[in-house]
């Protein structure tokens, strides 16, 4: 029996210059669609040894963004789904028969920041880990379902601020009945107007 074929895991990757690294990565994020995997690797070992730094970067977003035309939010989303690979899938990170499987990106994406909430422990995943790699099912229907067991937390409302409020309703009150009274300049009613917009706009 032929044993399986070793994808080039992070020892391999730490082997590779600099340099000859960088032109990797770029055409890894050409591929992206195709193997998120390799770029996520790339990136964490860009992020990790400050290579971005070195070639000119201000920060690691920046290199995202210039060189590699990834959004921050996608980057973190890598890197973030790639840790979790690291520990829950350390096989689908050396062996290329196991990696050819891997889920997409946005369906680790939800496991990995339901683990980071505290909802998904070693025990969840094993609940889990069928739907990721034997069940074949689509993607999109996968995150669904995985969405709707480990729900983000609602966001909070921004207390409402009482006092400003209040203010807002006055200085619209004041604007509209200097608007209608004749004795005022059309000048003064037009800055108590634009003073009630300012002071609504405080109120978010």
């Amino acid at each position: 029996m032929q044993a399986a074929t070793k994808t080039r895991g992070p020892e391999a990757i730490d082997s590779i210059p600099a340099e000859s690294f960088r032109a990797q990565v770029v055409e890894s994020s050409r591929r992206f669609k195709a193997s998120w995997l390799d770029l996520a690797r790339h990136l964490v070992r860009v992020r990790g040894e400050g290579l971005w730094q070195e070639w000119g970067f201000a920060t690691f977003e920046a290199y995202c963004s210039k060189e590699l035309r990834i959004k921050k939010a996608t980057a973190q989303k890598l890197v973030m789904s790639y840790g979790f690979l690291e520990k829950h899938e350390p096989r689908a990170l050396e062996d290329e028969s196991v990696a050819r499987n891997v889920p997409a990106v946005e369906v680790i994406e939800v496991l990995s920041r339901a683990a980071e909430r505290g909802q998904l422990d070693e025990a969840a995943y094993r609940d889990v880990r069928e739907s990721l790699w034997e069940r074949p099912i689509e993607p999109s229907q996968l995150k669904r379902e995985l969405a709707k067991r480990f729900p983000e937390p609602e966001a909070e409302e921004a207390p409402v601020d009482l006092e400003l409020r209040r203010f807002a309703a006055q200085a619209r009150k004041l604007a509209r009945e200097l608007a209608g009274s004749k004795r005022v300049p059309r000048a003064v009613a037009e800055r108590a107007a634009a003073l009630a917009e300012d002071v609504e706009g405080l109120c978010g």
